[in-house]
């Protein structure tokens, strides 16, 4: 039989009318022959809630124990998915990750996933079990310890799932009916893409669309396994949702296929830095070393052997940030004027395969930006992305103007 994967994420499976519904939905994939492999997420705030028992517990929490709860609230789903499908009379088991078994690295809580041998479940359904029901977002650790593979993690459970089994699809059901031009409710025009490309999907997730976790569409992209994203409650068809698919296999689009943006970014400026061979490097192994995520780098023109270097981060890692460089000015390793930090910015992102055809997008990003009176602080390109950091008031403003701008309202 062929396989099809399906994963409900939280909201689809909140309670226990939606998890019938869900499963109503599985049954009509068994029904069109195919064995089921249905990946499910935690109840809608359950991960949160077991998140917020273990640090009122224990706020230095040994991180095994942190994913042996945590890790708990899928097998809850996953126990009740099955139970609900064999009411149906749908032959169907659940699974934890251990079970499986998902082999995962020994980070507990940012776990990677290493193999997934499918013989057990390949072996129960050539039993006659028609659906395995997976709970998504954990594996075990060579130690045999339960590890859980980060905030996100049912949806890379599903893309590996499929590219382990083969599977013909990975269907991701979620709350909205499929990928946006932009995020409809910061734009009206916004417009639902029929087809996506891989790496234009990376950049739109990477760059602060939370319709799919970036680890499964890096995953996805690396094993072609095609991914569908659809909503749990409206009316499907074969045609619906997003397909997230090879650039090969998309006829025609805009040059633009999406506005991205980033509410949560603070831009940091070191003000009169010496300007020598390795200043950067000592900059940024500091940041590194305490685990700042940076993202933009402008580095200014030196003066009498002075240069100012900007960077911009997430909002929350400002004073971790502030931290190490103040601790690498402690030891001499770094000498500068000031540390200045702007939280008050976003960052808006244009993304398009298009982009590597057409010239004058940037050109014309930044013109839609100066006759909105919206000033630019730093600027980022990729061969497939241009993104600006600017003032976080003109967030909304500068969506609605780029989207109107590159036409995203109409199909390509």
């Amino acid at each position: 039989m062929p396989i099809l994967v399906m994963k409900f994420g939280g909201t689809s499976v909140a309670n226990l009318d939606r998890i019938r519904r869900a499963a109503k939905r599985v049954g009509v994939e068994v029904a069109k022959g195919y064995d089921v492999i249905v990946i499910v997420s935690a109840m809608s705030g359950k991960t949160n809630e077991l998140v917020g028992w273990v640090g009122e517990t224990s706020p230095l929490y040994d991180a095994r124990e942190y994913d042996a709860v945590v890790s708990s609230g899928e097998n809850v789903t996953a126990g009740l998915m099955a139970l609900t499908l064999q009411e149906m009379d749908i032959p169907a088991r659940s699974w934890q990750g251990w079970q499986v078994p998902v082999m995962t690295t020994s980070a507990h809580s940012q776990a990677r996933i290493e193999d997934i041998p499918p013989a057990n479940i390949k072996a129960k359904f050539a039993e006659g079990m028609k659906v395995a029901v997976v709970a998504g977002f954990q594996g075990v650790s060579p130690e045999g310890r339960i590890t859980t593979l980060g905030r996100g993690g049912s949806d890379t459970t599903a893309v590996a799932f499929a590219a382990a089994f083969d599977a013909e699809r990975c269907d991701i059901y979620t709350d909205v009916d499929g990928v946006y031009t932009t995020d409809p409710r910061i734009c009206d025009k916004a417009r639902k893409l029929d087809r996506i490309s891989f790496e234009e999907m990376l950049e739109l997730a990477s760059l602060g669309a939370k319709v799919l976790q970036t680890r499964s569409v890096e995953l996805a992209m690396r094993y072609k396994v095609k991914l569908r994203v659809l909503s749990s409650f409206e009316e499907q068809s074969d045609t619906a949702g997003t397909l997230v698919c090879d650039e090969e296999e998309i006829m025609e689009s805009n040059v633009v296929a999406g506005v991205a943006y980033s509410r949560d970014e603070a831009k940091l400026t070191l003000v009169s830095v010496a300007d020598r061979p390795g200043i950067a490097a000592t900059i940024f192994t500091a940041l590194g070393d305490a685990g700042v995520n940076v993202d933009m780098i402008v580095q200014n023109i030196g003066e009498d052997g002075r240069t100012d270097m900007t960077f911009s981060c997430p909002t929350d890692q400002v004073m971790r940030a502030e931290t190490a460089i103040a601790e690498a000015r402690k030891e001499n390793v770094l000498n500068f004027e000031e540390l200045i930090a702007d939280k008050d910015v976003a960052k808006i992102s244009v993304v398009g395969i298009g982009m590597r055809s057409h010239t004058g997008v940037a050109a014309q990003m930044f013109r839609v930006l100066s006759a909105e009176g919206i000033n630019i602080k730093i600027i980022t390109t990729s061969e497939i992305k241009i993104s600006v950091l600017i003032d976080r008031k003109y967030m909304e403003l500068a969506v609605q103007a780029l989207h109107d701008a590159f036409d995203l309202d109409k199909a390509g």
